[in-house]
This record gives structure tokens, C-alpha cells and sequence, in this order.
């Protein structure tokens, strides 16, 4: 036979898109359009329906950027249409190829019942089936008109993220109100054709079922009549029957299908605009269910579900009756889909504790899995988090988006640094956008890595970030591909069916430990610096908050503020969302960040000083309140006291140029160009600071990499440095020495001093920033030989590589820590402590010249200048602190992280406030202590063995305990772990390395 395969395609592909596609709608009529624009924010939903609109016609500009125009379409239906289905095509200007990205718009009916969501991939509007000739048709549309940021030209700067900055010019053309007969013959005949011939063009081609496919596929078209396909469909759709109905192998690759929507909470767009995406989304999602009996949906999030509830009740009521019926499913069990490198260890806790708590208290439902398609990586503490939460397994997707190395496995046991194991899952579709597609599900089936051992995997499907989520046209392509030859299987299913279905038959999978690092979006750890230091701030803010309140109501009756702690919690969870705090969203959504954690710092200080004041009592005996989980200065953790007094640091002048600090434990050497040469540890005779070099060194990097401005900084910025060492004032300070540089168009000033009593060097980095895609580096040449160094993450630390032995260590150039960093030789180590960077990089080289020892390099990323999407990323002043500890064990860095984070504040009073709950360990860290969120007035207190080792400890309480529970992080107490026992208000407990606990203690 000859090879006509090119010429059936082609065939195909001109008959769908020039005849059977525009038959799907044969007949069609205006609407009558007006409009009204509303001047400002978006305004309640009576009040767009009471607008008077006034006359718009198809063609016209409409929609200023971040508007919101309220359109009105009246008209009637044909009296030759009745019994027909007939649908209102509402087009407000859509590009088919930005679902999401673009205006979008919510139907209503006059009396203000939501109908669904317009989107590009979904115009439509079902106004009868069949329709009655002459009916009224009225609708009211709330079309936001937002800018189209991320173009066909990607990454270009745009004022548009701003409502401040981005005009009034209008932004689409208003280009299709019609009604239209729907012809579902047809319609049906489109998903056959397009499911057969997806299916066909990955097929090999010496395979007989292309052929066979192509062959019904060439017989359907003969049968098209093209000047009447409405009146020839049937028949074509018959010769269709066969191939269509011919089963799967037994050994396809079963897809568990998910309906999805993943919206970001921030991104392109502000959190205002979110709350309206999520409507217009379930909205159309509830519709689709209402039609669709075999389909299921999943929403995670429980910050957008609330945004529903409270803001769209009609909505939502929609909503629970959907969760109701089992078929729209609560997701994920966090707040919100947050970056999981960044948040501290009990922020990470309670993005879990307040996501469940929400789907618990308002539907009853605990979620199994955590569902976090995008996020830009995982730490390494993040699977005990989850099982502490009463969760057992981990859906993503990111981890495809690596640039260098492919990851090894779809399914497999994810281990954190305690030992815990999460039965995890990558989607092998590749994408969290899944459209049902052929090439999709038959990528999906090639790319599984777990063939012969497993066959499940899992699709998401929907248009995300506003495109409206799952289409009438994808559950249609599911249906035909439950059972055909030559493709993988798709059911719809939840979550939760679908890990139940994985795990059973996949009960010992490979295991993975450590960090799942995303090798891309690596800059996110440093842009927009404002955002990451009002997450950190916010976090110990309300640790400090939490403590103080909750021995102030102990040991006064303080009023413990419980609402108000949720709901800043909740706030603080919000803007750790993975494109908030990473820095990768619009200005707009950066500038309200930086208010918000305005707000949150005032009303926390606020909490802090009331129950503090309370504690202290009247009297004026200087007292210093730490609420570190270390003692310091004689001050007990969680206490107030008298501080111990300390001998100062001596500043005299060095020869050569300079400054010499000396406290008696470490002398420190500032040479004239404000860099430190020499960092002597006195008492174990050992130089920190290499040979030859300086510490202290700012580095200036280029910084334009070839995609995802803010997201990304690529290996090759490094091949061009510029070392900032001219200075212009080298002077003492007080006990310190004060540096100033000047550098293209920003002034760095700098503060070095030594904590008396402490081998701490502090440096206080002032930048006044106004440079343009640069990487600002601070740089500690070290004399230390180590192959790996420890980075502080979420209840415990992470060990690293200083080598690039392989492709894998070598990807890692730019990396994640919270507030510190350690190397070690055998004996002694060092140090590096920030109160609010993340971003870090370190390296090891060879000394060629001299002794031929080891430079190990740490540095941290201070500031970036990408110009996308907020082009004006980071400009302005800028304060970190940062300190250098010689000499220092891992419980050193841990100390000096809590330390440089929650500094001491002075109250006069009348005397010592001893401590709520102590420990005898400093390996066994408190993160919280609190009252429980039940209001039953017991004391909750989290803790984890933080060195790496083993831990024997007694916590005592400073109250009478009548009752000791261990307890998840929803403060519920675990029926299969024995309680210990409280004598006297001491509790024994052992702690394995890295080991999350959480008491619950009953007051007497």
C-alpha cells in the first residue's frame, strides 16, 4: 500500500480547523452590549449589577490596566431555535494562548447568582438545552481587565505590575457577544478526530494501530459533507466507532486524572485579583461537575478556599455542596502552597497546622497528601513536618524544570534529615497544566521512570492561575481514552485514591534522601530582600509574641491573644507563598508585602511589650527579656533578668594601616581597605581568615541570565567578578570600625564590631542600592578544609558538598540556609550567622602558593537587580547583619543563629521573670511555646534535637503539669506514642538526631 500517512494528516488538520471546528456553532445572532466601568478598586457584586452601563460595540477598546468593567448582554432567542441548544459565546477579547494570563470575567445571572467563569479556553455560556424560541437572555459579566505581563516577548521590563505605574490605556478589544446554536454532534465529532489523531502522531509509525487509525480517520473525513458537516457528522462520528472502542493493553500506563487549577496566590497579578481568579474558577468548576457525573476536582490552598467563603458566598455555597458530594476535593492540607527552602521551621509547621485545621473545622476532611505542583524545591526537614502533621505523602511536579540533571524516579520514599520517609510523587506528565493532549498522556507513559515495578501515575488536569481549570473538552478526551488501545488509561480520581492505589502496589519504592533541590529559579533565595527580611522579622516576632503572651497569661492572666495570632499567622503564611516571598511576583504585590509586614511588626511589638510590661511589674531594676532558647549574659531562654556585665572591646590603630579589635577571646584585623585580614581565635591559636586573603570582601557580579529575570541567576555570572575594595572611610566607630565604599551609582556603609565576651565578629551592612542586573556577593575566605559544610533548615541542618565531584554537586552552585551556615575540621569550626539572607554560595580551592592548604569560601547573596516583572527590583536602602564565629561547634551556630535573630530588649521592673518552660540541653532547641489553639488554657511546646546526635534532656515547667501529651502539630494527642512523665513539672525525654516533638502540658 502506498504511503499516504503526510497526506491524511494534513488532510485532517485543514477539515478540522476550516469546516468541522466552525460547525460546532452553525448558527449564531448579537447581543445587545453596554458597559459600565468601575472607577477604582473592584467593587461589591450588587453594585456592578446596579450600575447604569452605557453602549459598547463589538470591536471597541475596553479595560484600563487592573480595571474592572461590569458588561451587560441582553437579547433573544430565535423562535426557529427552540428545542435547540443554544449558548451565549461571550469573547472579550481573548488570546486562546493565555488561559490565565489575561482578562477574565465572572457571569452572572440579574438576581446575582455566579453562572461560570469566561476564560479563553472557555467562552461559553448555556442558556438552554433545548431553548425555548423567544426567551429573555440577560447576563452580567465582570470582566477584570488585567495586562498581559508575561508576552510572547518574555521577561521584557513592563510598568504594568503596578497599578501606580502602569496608565490607562485600554487593553483589549471587546471581540465576540453572540448567541449561537451549539451543535453537539459536531462537537463530539471534534474530540473524536482529536483524540484519534493526537493518539495517531505519537504512535510509531511502523505500529499497525497507526494505521488502522488512520485509515477510520480517513473514511470519517470521506464522510464529512463539507458544505453541510452539521447534517453529515452522525455518520462521519460512526466510522469513528470502532477504532474508539478497541480496549487498552493490559500492561498501558494507568493516569489517575485530578481536575485542577493551579492558581497562584500572588504572581502576575495581586492578592486582590487572586480572591476573583478562585471565584470565577470554582465557579466554573462546580458548573463542570453539575454536567460531568465521572468527574472529580482538587483544590489545595486553604487561604483561597477561605477567600471564597468570604468574599463569594454565593460561590461558596456551590462550593460545599460540590465537597459534599465527594467530587470537589479539598487539597494539600497547607495555607497555602508556600516556598518550602525559606520559611523557618515553625512557619513551615503551621502552613500545615492552620491548612488542615481550615478543611477540618469547616468540611470535617484531613488531607493525606501535601500538594505542591511549583514549588521551587524542598528542604531537607520538610518530610518529618508533614508526617508530624498526620500526613503521609507529597505530590510535585517541579523538580522536571531541572536544567542538569534528570531526576531518577516518579515515585519513591522522599528521607529528611531525622529519618522520616514520605511516599512521594513527580507526575511523569510533566506539567501541572495537564490538557489531555495525546502528546501528554503519551509523555506521561514514555517518562515514567518506575516501568515494571509500577504502572499509576498522576495527571493534574486544568488551565491554572486563573484559565479556568478543567474544560468540557478534556473531560471528553478523558472519557474516549478509559480504555484505548495504543494509549495509557485515564480515570478521574482524588488524591488520595490515587496514592492508595501507588503505594499499594509499589510497597517498596527507592529512596531519596536529603534536600530536593530544583536546579533552576535558584535567585529566588535573594530577590526582593524587603520581602525576605519582613518574613523573617515577622517570624520571630511572633515566636516572641507567642512566648511572652503565653507566660504573661500563666503567671498574671494576661489575656492571650488568640485571634489576633491566627490571624497574623495567617497573614505571615499568605506572603511565604512561592512567588511572594521568593521575590518573583509583580511590584505591586511586593509593595503591599512591605506594608503588610509594617503592620504585622507593630501590632506583634505591640503584643510583645503588653505581656512583657505585665510580667515585669512595677520597679526599676533594669532587666533584659531573651527570648532565645539559649541563655545569654546570665539570662535564662524564655526569661527576663539581670544581664551580666562584660568588659568592652579594645580598638587600637594597626600598623600598615587600619584596626585592630581585640575582646580577649578574638582579635581582629581591619586593614585600610576596610577588609579583614585576620580573624585569631586566642584561645585555640588558630587563624580564621585564609592566607593571602581578606573577609568582608563585597563582590560585584553581572547578573542577566537567559530566562526568569528574578528567578534564575545561571553558573556563567561567575565568570566576572569585580572586588569592591576601594574605600572612602576607613574610621573608627565607637568599639567598631566604620567602612564606606561607593560603587556605580549605590554606597555600601559598613559597621565591623566585637560582641564583648563572645568570639563574634558583627558586620551591619548598610546598602543604598541602585544598580541594574547585578549580583552583590559579601565574601569570607576561610582557612578551612572541609568536603561538606551544615545549612541551617527547618528543625535541624543539612549537609552539602564543598566539592563538584558530579553533575549533581556542581548544579548546586547557589543555595539555601537559614540563619547559618558552619565548616568544621575535626576540633574546630566556624561560623556564619545573618538575620535575614538566604542565598549562598561556597566554594573550596587549593592554596598553590605557601603552606598548600584549603580556602573554603562562604559567601552570602545580598542584593540582585533583575528587571522582570518588577522593574525596579530591590532599589533603596537596605540594612543585614551578619556575623563571623571562629572557633565555633555546631551548637555554637545554632546559638549564634537564635541569637542574632532575636535580640535582647531591656524593661525596667520589678524583678526576674523565670521562664515558663526550661531545658537542660542546648541540643534540644524550644521553636514554640504557646497556649493550645483549643483555648482549654493547657501550654503546647515544640522542640527538636538540633545538633545531630542523640539527646537526653529534662524539660521543666514553671507551673504545676497535671497532664503530659505528645502531641502532632494540631495539637492532638498521638494514640501510638507513650506519654512522659511529669514529676514535679520535669519531664525526661530522648530525642533521636534531628527529632520533632510537640508536649501538650495540662495546668493544674
Amino acid at each position: 500500500m502506498h504511503d499516504d500517512r503526510s497526506l491524511v494528516e494534513a488532510r485532517l488538520k485543514r477539515v478540522l480547523d476550516e469546516r468541522v471546528r466552525p460547525a460546532v456553532y452553525p448558527e449564531s445572532v448579537p447581543l445587545e452590549v453596554a458597559v459600565w466601568h468601575a472607577p477604582g478598586e473592584p467593587v461589591p457584586v450588587a453594585e456592578g449589577l446596579a450600575a447604569e452601563p452605557g453602549p459598547i460595540e463589538v470591536g471597541a477598546r475596553w479595560g484600563a490596566p487592573w480595571g474592572t468593567s461590569w458588561f451587560r448582554v441582553t437579547g433573544t432567542v430565535p423562535e426557529a431555535w427552540a428545542g435547540r441548544t443554544v449558548e451565549a459565546i461571550l469573547d472579550l477579547g481573548f488570546d486562546e494562548n493565555m488561559p490565565g494570563f489575561q482578562c477574565e470575567g465572572l457571569v452572572y445571572r440579574p438576581d446575582g447568582t455566579p453562572v461560570k467563569g469566561l476564560n479563553p479556553r472557555n467562552q461559553w455560556v448555556r442558556v438552554g438545552a433545548p431553548a425555548e424560541g423567544g426567551e429573555q437572555v440577560r447576563l452580567h459579566i465582570e470582566a477584570a481587565s488585567n495586562p498581559v505581563i508575561l508576552d510572547y516577548h518574555p521577561f521584557l521590563p513592563t510598568q504594568l505590575g503596578d497599578k501606580e505605574t502602569a496608565g490607562s490605556d485600554p487593553q483589549y478589544t471587546l471581540a465576540r457577544m453572540d448567541l449561537a446554536v451549539f451543535d453537539e454532534t459536531v462537537w463530539q465529532l471534534v474530540i473524536d478526530l482529536e483524540v484519534l489523531g493526537e493518539l495517531m502522531a505519537e504512535l510509531p509509525v511502523e505500529s499497525a494501530r497507526r494505521w488502522e487509525i488512520l485509515r477510520a480517520v480517513d473514511k470519517a473525513l470521506d464522510a464529512i459533507d463539507l458544505q453541510d458537516v452539521n447534517g453529515s457528522a452522525a455518520h462521519a462520528r460512526s466510522r469513528l466507532t470502532g477504532v474508539l472502542a478497541t480496549p487498552a493493553a493490559p500492561s498501558a500506563h494507568r493516569i489517575s486524572a485530578v481536575g485542577h487549577a493551579h492558581i497562584d496566590s500572588a504572581w502576575l497579578w495581586p492578592l486582590r485579583e487572586t480572591v476573583r481568579k478562585v471565584a470565577r474558577t470554582t465557579s466554573n468548576m462546580t458548573a463542570l461537575l453539575d454536567d460531568e457525573p465521572e468527574f472529580v476536582f482538587a483544590m489545595s490552598q486553604a487561604q483561597q478556599w477561605a477567600w471564597v467563603r468570604d468574599h463569594r458566598p454565593e460561590v461558596w455555597a456551590r462550593v460545599k455542596k460540590a465537597v459534599a458530594d465527594g467530587r470537589f476535593v479539598p487539597a494539600g492540607g497547607m495555607w497555602v502552597e508556600s516556598d518550602t527552602n525559606m520559611p523557618g521551621s515553625e512557619a513551615m509547621a503551621r502552613q500545615f497546622v492552620h491548612g488542615k485545621r481550615f478543611f477540618l473545622d469547616e468540611f470535617g476532611i484531613e488531607n493525606d497528601e501535601a500538594w505542591l505542583p511549583d514549588t521551587f524545591g524542598f528542604a531537607a526537614g520538610l518530610p518529618q513536618i508533614i508526617k508530624a502533621a498526620g500526613s503521609t505523602y507529597l505530590l510535585t511536579q517541579k523538580i522536571s524544570w531541572s536544567q542538569t540533571n534528570k531526576f531518577p524516579h516518579h515515585t519513591f520514599q522522599w528521607e529528611g534529615i531525622d529519618g522520616t520517609r514520605i511516599f512521594t510523587h513527580f507526575p511523569p506528565v510533566d506539567t501541572y497544566n495537564c490538557s489531555m493532549k495525546g502528546s501528554e498522556i503519551a509523555h506521561a507513559a514514555r517518562n515514567f521512570k518506575d516501568k515494571g515495578v509500577a504502572r499509576h501515575s498522576l495527571a493534574p488536569t486544568g488551565w491554572g492561575d486563573g484559565g479556568g481549570g478543567t474544560t468540557r473538552e478534556m473531560v471528553a478526551k478523558a472519557a474516549r481514552m478509559r480504555d484505548l488501545e495504543g494509549s495509557a488509561t485515564v480515570t478521574w480520581e482524588t488524591p488520595r485514591e490515587f496514592f492508595e492505589k501507588a503505594a499499594a502496589e509499589y510497597p517498596e519504592p527507592p529512596v531519596w534522601v536529603g534536600e530536593l533541590y530544583l536546579e533552576l529559579h535558584r535567585a529566588t533565595l535573594t530577590s526582593q530582600a524587603r520581602t525576605k527580611q519582613g518574613n523573617r522579622r515577622s517570624e520571630h516576632l511572633l515566636r516572641e509574641a507567642e512566648l511572652w503572651a503565653a507566660t504573661a497569661a500563666v503567671r498574671t492572666g494576661f489575656p492571650y491573644p488568640y485571634e489576633d495570632l491566627d490571624r497574623i499567622w495567617k497573614t505571615v503564611l499568605l506572603h511565604q507563598f512561592h512567588d511572594i516571598l521568593p521575590g518573583s511576583s509583580i511590584a505591586w504585590v511586593h509593595r503591599e508585602a512591605r506594608r503588610t509586614y509594617e503592620r504585622v511588626a507593630e501590632e506583634l511589638t505591640g503584643i510583645v511589650e503588653a505581656a512583657q510590661r505585665a510580667l515585669a511589674g512595677e520597679g526599676d531594676t533594669p532587666l533584659v527579656f531573651n527570648a532565645a532558647p539559649h541563655a545569654r549574659a546570665g539570662v535564662p531562654a524564655g526569661g527576663a533578668g539581670v544581664p551580666a556585665g562584660q568588659e568592652r572591646t579594645a580598638l587600637s590603630p594597626r600598623p600598615g594601616g587600619g584596626h585592630v579589635l581585640d575582646n580577649g577571646l578574638l582579635r581582629v584585623e581591619v586593614d585600610a581597605r576596610g577588609l579583614v585580614v585576620s580573624a585569631y581565635d586566642i584561645e585555640a591559636d588558630r587563624e580564621t581568615v585564609a592566607p593571602g586573603r581578606a573577609a568582608n570582601l563585597l563582590q560585584l557580579h553581572p547578573d542577566f541570565p537567559n530566562m526568569w529575570d528574578a528567578w534564575d541567576v545561571d553558573e556563567f555570572y561567575r565568570n566576572t567578578v569585580t572586588d569592591l575594595t576601594d574605600a572612602d572611610e576607613v574610621v573608627p566607630d565607637g568599639d567598631g570600625v566604620r567602612i564606606v565604599r561607593t560603587f556605580g551609582s549605590s554606597r555600601v556603609t559598613q559597621l565591623l564590631s566585637l560582641a564583648p565576651g563572645e568570639r563574634r565578629l558583627v558586620v551591619d551592612t548598610e546598602v543604598d542600592w541602585h544598580e541594574t542586573e547585578k549580583f552583590l556577593k559579601l565574601a569570607f575566605p576561610l582557612d578551612v578544609h572541609a568536603e561538606r559544610y551544615a545549612s541551617e533548615t527547618q528543625f535541624g541542618h543539612f549537609h552539602r558538598p564543598t566539592h563538584t565531584n558530579t553533575s549533581w554537586e556542581a548544579a548546586k552552585f547557589e543555595a539555601c540556609n537559614h540563619r547559618f551556615v558552619h565548616l568544621e575540621e575535626p576540633g574546630w569550626g566556624v561560623a556564619l550567622v545573618n538575620d535575614s539572607t538566604y542565598g549562598h554560595d561556597v566554594t573550596r580551592t587549593v592554596r598553590t602558593d605557601g603552606d598548600g592548604g584549603t580556602t573554603t569560601t562562604v559567601r552570602v547573596s545580598l542584593l540582585r537587580a533583575p528587571r522582570f516583572p518588577d522593574p525596579e527590583t530591590d532599589q533603596g536602602v537596605h540594612r543585614f547583619r551578619h556575623a563571623l564565629v571562629p572557633g565555633a561547634g555546631i551548637g555554637d551556630a545554632v546559638r549564634e543563629g537564635w541569637r542574632i535573630n532575636l535580640p535582647e530588649r531591656p524593661l525596667t521592673g520589678a524583678g526576674e521573670v523565670a521562664p515558663l518552660v526550661t531545658c537542660d540541653q542546648d541540643a534540644v532547641v524550644v521553636t514554640a511555646v504557646k497556649l493550645a489553639d483549643d483555648g482549654s488554657g493547657d501550654v503546647v511546646v515544640r522542640f527538636h534535637e538540633a545538633f545531630g546526635g542523640r539527646a537526653r534532656a529534662t524539660l521543666t515547667a514553671g507551673f504545676e503539669v497535671t497532664d503530659v501529651a505528645v502531641t502532632d502539630l494540631l495539637e492532638r494527642p498521638l494514640a501510638d506514642v507513650p506519654a512522659p512523665r511529669a514529676e514535679d513539672g520535669r519531664i525526661a525525654l530522648r530525642l533521636r538526631p534531628f527529632e520533632l516533638m510537640t508536649l501538650r502540658l495540662r495546668r493544674a
